[in-house]
């Protein structure tokens, strides 16, 4: 009698500890913090399921049986272990490194202009499994990581894109009249450095296109469409007609008639209210996880800063500074949370 409880009490106090480090683990990692948002968390799950394991392992090695049989044992924990990876999809797997690849890289951020292929939008949430852009029409596509590092991605760089318009115009008009005007046409939109290319020589007509660097890559929408009624502006008030050969040879017409439409005032004055541009309608979410995530960046650094001029202050200095770093921690747990918000009405 004595002999057996000698052989189960090691294995009870194996289990014991086993049990007590897990939930310790447990609370440590996931419980402590309950604002954790899901992408935060998952990393913290796949490091309590390998504690699982590792305990698993040690309670087998602890089991009173002899040793060929503890080896059996064991040897059936690693193959339910790597049935489990077998059978999953190899899809997830390499989802995950393709989001923790991105994340080491970090090719793009929240609110970054990409294009994938035969997608475009800004970035309105970076998972480990997926990456999620909102495009023009404000729809949310959610594009697995594996997909967005086996192909070409175009990053929209937030110092400054170009920007371009076309136009077909007849051979009647010479380029050295086009040019100027559409240059104009450029910079009344807003845009630096214009520059004008002709794209095409047609059958009947002269394909022009107008670029321009644009520096608020924000407002994309409204810049490229500014740009073209710039384009309309600068070649009517120019005295050059915007008009297809077809319709000129099919519609009789008075010698010297151009079809330029008169210019027309627009009454702003009871338009004081700012009205939301384009991009605020269409890319609302990729605004605000931006947003979120610069200002998260921003306490992390300033939590780091006042932690080290705690570290050198003088008494009457560190009352103040640990006033300062519990409200920024008490700020950057709100973002987290809201960020957990957002996940959770996705």
């Amino acid at each position: 009698m004595m002999y057996e409880i000698e052989m189960i009490l090691p294995f009870a106090l194996t289990v014991a500890l086993v049990l007590a480090f897990l939930w310790g683990s447990h609370w440590l990692l996931l419980k402590r913090d309950k604002d954790l948002s899901n992408e935060k968390k998952f990393p913290r799950q796949l490091v309590m399921l390998g504690l699982t394991i590792v305990g698993i392992v040690f309670i087998a090695l602890a089991m009173p049986v002899d040793i060929s049989s503890r080896n059996q044992l064991i040897a059936f924990v690693g193959l339910v272990v790597s049935g489990i990876f077998a059978f999953s999809s190899t899809t997830v797997f390499a989802n995950l490194m393709g989001g923790l690849m991105l994340r080491i890289h970090r090719p793009f951020r929240s609110g970054d202009f990409i294009r994938i292929k035969e997608h475009f939008g800004r970035v309105a949430a970076r998972g480990l499994f997926d990456t999620e852009i909102q495009t023009e029409t404000r729809e949310l596509i959610t594009i697995p990581n594996l997909y967005v590092i086996t192909n070409p991605v175009q990053v929209m760089r937030s110092s400054g894109t170009i920007i371009s318009g076309a136009v077909s115009l007849g051979y009647d008009v010479h380029h050295s009249v086009i040019e100027p005007l559409l240059k104009e046409a450029a910079t009344r939109a807003g845009l630096e450095e214009p520059f004008v290319h002709i794209t095409e020589l047609g059958d009947f007509s002269i394909t022009y296109r107008t670029h321009g660097l644009l520096t608020d890559v924000k407002s994309l929408l409204t810049a490229r469409s500014e740009l073209k009624r710039c384009i309309l502006d600068s070649l009517h008030e120019g005295g050059v007609e915007i008009v297809s050969p077809n319709f000129m040879n099919q519609r009789p017409l008075k010698d010297g008639q151009k079809f330029i439409p008169k210019p027309v005032i627009v009454d702003q004055s009871g338009k004081e209210e700012a009205t939301p541009t384009a991009e605020d309608i269409a890319f609302d979410k990729a605004e605000k996880a931006e947003q979120r995530e610069l200002e998260q960046e921003r306490l992390e650094k300033e939590i780091k800063e006042l932690e080290e001029q705690l570290k050198e202050a003088g008494e009457e200095q560190k009352e103040s500074l640990a006033g300062r770093i519990e409200r920024a921690r008490a700020a950057l747990k709100e973002l987290r949370k809201d960020d957990g918000k957002e996940e959770e009405n996705q």
